[in-house]
């Protein structure tokens, strides 16, 4: 059986087990949270289609999550990792802030329960 499936082929579970198992946790996270990174900078407007997909609701609950996931996993995962994804934490802070009409009062912003008040 192949590696994809087409609409009439079932899904390979126990294969999708077996890859995912393979997988450090370390890796995992750190795959998620560039998810979060990545999807909140569209939803920030930061892409080159800009203000096409800006949605700062959206970008609010991703940079919240992204928060919780770097405090969750802060001792889990090296310095190696977290630094640059908190280096990429507080720049969406940032630019949330700065994209905000009325910006949040410091310590307010998204995801600043796990972080700490982000100045601008």
């Amino acid at each position: 059986m192949s590696d994809t499936t087409s609409p009439q082929e079932p899904a390979d579970f126990d294969a999708m087990t077996r890859d995912i198992a393979e997988v450090p946790a370390v890796e995992v996270i750190v795959t998620i949270a560039v998810n979060l990174m990545s999807a909140a900078a569209v939803k920030l407007g930061l892409t080159d289609d800009g203000d096409a997909h800006k949605d700062l609701d959206e970008a609010r609950k991703l940079v919240h999550a992204l928060a919780g996931l770097m405090d969750a996993s802060a001792t889990e995962i090296s310095s190696f990792h977290a630094a640059p994804l908190r280096d990429g934490l507080k720049s969406l802070q940032l630019a949330f802030r700065e994209a905000s009409i009325v910006p949040d009062e410091p310590g307010q912003g998204p995801g600043e329960k796990y972080t700490g008040p982000v100045y601008g």
